[in-house]
């Protein structure tokens, strides 16, 4: 073969292996969706409270975002990144979500998505009036408002189809439930059985997912409750500071709203032409996480990183608490809210279900 024709054919082979490894190397980072979209309470919310709201529960001081990677509380219920940023960036769309009330939002962050998430919101609005946060029921009035702005940059047409294929995060429940069952009876006295407001939640819940997909949402990952009898600040108030045992009953209540809540997806799915839902499993995990801690590199289980982690939260949680050196080996970071570490083992879990529902 002449040296011409090798240095075409050696040419030739370099070119095609060059296309290949790009090939893979987008269909890598490429985004599964053009954008994120969030809503529900304190575990996804990236800052909203800071901004303009009478709310009790705010997370814009130190020690919260110690390990964010400027090191600057931002109003996110953790020592670094929440759940919904993990999946963000998990996903190729972006590395942290804004709160969509930060006033200072740029094109692209609203291209990409933004959270319109609340700390100590719930579906009932009996729990926000307590806590003068931002209702679940009133933050797609927010998402309105988005939408607006989002079509003022890119024309009607490409901002519906930014909505139809964003990924839409709803994260709430435990509020309601501690706040206006447990520690506060609000709604005892109408729902003497744990199950009549359960029922209750869930039609709420069914309504915010109904007029999401009335709004352009297609794709909608939905959160379960926790293990709502291990929150530290919740076996502290029931008096189970000694040994720390969990509240086997409260347990049991979040494992039948989670059955009830995955029984209800389906039908929901099924009725929502053109939609995809997919239920996200929190209690599994984190119940795994307790029983298991040496698996995860975890050593503490009961207690928050942030004070005596048995009731520091929200305001509570601040420069004057002592806080744990290796707040990797915490499951929670507060007495409420779990650690950057707990969030990236969930992540890890819930990646690979995301991409089976939603590349399918």
């Amino acid at each position: 073969m002449s040296t011409s024709k090798t240095i075409t054919l050696t040419l030739f082979i370099a070119t095609t292996l060059f296309a290949s490894c790009n090939a893979v190397a987008n269909a890598t980072t490429k985004p599964l969706f053009p954008a994120i979209l969030i809503f529900g309470d304190s575990t996804v919310d990236t800052g909203n409270n800071n901004y303009p709201l009478p709310t009790i529960f705010r997370a814009e001081h130190f020690p919260y975002g110690m390990d964010l990677p400027d090191g600057k509380a931002n109003g996110r219920f953790s020592n670094g990144k929440l759940i919904s940023d993990i999946i963000a960036t998990k996903l190729n769309i972006k590395e942290f979500i804004p709160p969509f009330l930060q006033p200072n939002l740029s094109d692209q962050d609203i291209l990409t998505g933004v959270c319109f998430a609340s700390a100590g919101a719930g579906y009932d609005d009996l729990t926000s009036l307590s806590t003068q946060a931002i209702r679940v029921s009133e933050q797609p009035n927010m998402f309105k408002s988005y939408i607006a702005r989002l079509k003022g940059i890119v024309g009607d047409k490409k901002a519906m189809e930014i909505i139809n294929n964003a990924l839409v995060v709803i994260s709430a429940g435990p509020n309601d439930f501690i706040l206006n069952y447990y520690d506060i009876p609000s709604r005892r006295l109408e729902y003497p059985f744990i199950s009549g407001y359960q029922d209750f939640i869930l039609k709420r819940l069914e309504n915010i997912v109904r007029e999401l997909y009335s709004l352009g949402s297609r794709n909608i990952l939905v959160g379960g409750l926790p293990p709502m009898g291990c929150l530290p600040i919740h076996m502290t108030v029931k008096f189970r500071n000694v040994f720390r045992f969990c509240l086997e009953q409260h347990n049991r209540d979040s494992v039948l709203y989670n059955q009830k809540l995955q029984n209800l997806l389906p039908q929901l799915e099924a009725s929502l032409k053109g939609s995809k839902i997919l239920y996200a499993d929190v209690y599994n995990p984190m119940m795994e996480m307790m029983q298991n801690p040496s698996k995860y590199g975890f050593k503490e289980t009961k207690r928050g990183c942030c004070g005596t982690g048995f009731l520091e939260t929200s305001f509570m949680c601040n420069v004057f608490s002592p806080t744990c050196q290796n707040r990797s080996e915490f499951l929670f970071f507060d007495s409420i809210h779990p650690s950057e570490a707990t969030y990236n083992v969930i992540g890890n879990l819930l990646d690979p279900k995301i991409r089976g529902k939603f590349q399918a």
